[in-house]
């Protein structure tokens, strides 16, 4: 019902001044509008970004990587310029002596399962694939439940602070129950927002998670996140993540895994890549000293030098 006040964020508005936009393109897949950018020739690399981030969020590495990769990064459901796509829950025919059931409907495309099932839509009609996928946080989260249900064994699989496993602690009791209610109350990504669009507002939550970007990254994301269209679908994805599923295979994973796990990472714990370690013992863990949940943004090149090493290409 409330959908229609939360439209997809207007490309011809945000073209003019976005990163990497000369590499834009827009792609329908899955029942869904996809906002992709695509750069360089080579073996094919897949970025996927975290909840609440968007193509944007690879400015840096992008450039350092498409020498070397053909660099394929698509804004994921409800983010940025892609749209939500469609919906579950519709009512069903009621039978004889019952009542018409009226779930409410729930946003299909923002699941791990749905997400992931969007992305290999999105690569079918691209009719490309890679031999890479890079993910950060919940990104690596679905990369890796696309490589397992798609059996891509051949990939190499790159966690970015990686959201593989559920978070300890209060925090999913407190945040899915807080992230539930928020998405039931229309107003809520509407006032979201409006609080977003103040810049010390969002200073302050990316030091939240560890991290200190430039002054480009930080006027970046208070763009999305002063779009109630893009709230709305950041706090649905929230009310329909479940981790367990993915937890409970992940020791299935036969790919050759790379985690770079930033040690000032406030938002996924960096003790959880050891333990996921520990499941998959071919995991390669390669530590960034200093840096955030961000770390890819903080250090664009230092982070692009560890990765070109780790597929084999310095």
């Amino acid at each position: 019902m409330f959908e229609r006040f939360y439209p997809t964020m207007s490309w011809c508005e945000h073209q003019p001044h976005w990163p990497q936009a000369q590499h834009s393109q827009f792609v329908k897949a899955g029942g869904i509008q996809w906002h992709v950018q695509s750069c360089g020739q080579g073996p094919g690399l897949l970025l996927l970004h975290g909840t609440g981030s968007g193509s944007f969020s690879w400015r840096g590495l992008m450039p350092l990587l498409s020498p070397y990769f053909q660099v394929v990064a698509p804004d994921l459901p409800g983010h940025a310029f892609t749209d939500r796509g469609p919906r579950q829950g519709q009512a069903q025919p009621k039978t004889q002596n019952q009542p018409r059931p009226r779930p409410r409907p729930q946003p299909l495309a923002l699941s791990l399962d749905g997400m992931t099932e969007g992305v290999r839509a999105l690569l079918l009609q691209l009719n490309w694939q890679p031999q890479v996928i890079i993910g950060h946080s919940a990104g690596a989260a679905i990369a890796a439940n696309l490589v397992l249900k798609q059996r891509l064994q051949a990939v190499h699989l790159i966690g970015l602070n990686p959201a593989w496993l559920p978070l300890p602690g209060v925090a999913p009791w407190v945040l899915k129950p807080l992230a539930k209610l928020a998405a039931l109350n229309p107003l809520s990504a509407w006032t979201t927002a409006k609080l977003s669009a103040k810049p010390e507002v969002m200073a302050k939550l990316i030091k939240q998670t560890g991290s200190q970007i430039d002054a480009e990254g930080l006027a970046l994301y208070k763009q999305v996140f002063s779009h109630s269209g893009h709230v709305h679908s950041v706090l649905q994805m929230m009310e329909a993540w479940n981790l367990n599923p993915l937890a409970n295979a992940i020791s299935s994973l036969k790919n050759r895994t790379t985690l770079l796990v930033g040690s000032n990472d406030k938002t996924v714990p960096p003790n959880l890549a050891n333990e996921f370690c520990q499941r998959v013992q071919q995991a390669e863990l390669i530590v960034q000293v200093g840096l955030g949940h961000l770390a890819h943004e903080e250090d664009p090149v230092g982070t692009a030098t560890l990765l070109l090493r780790a597929m084999g290409r310095l």
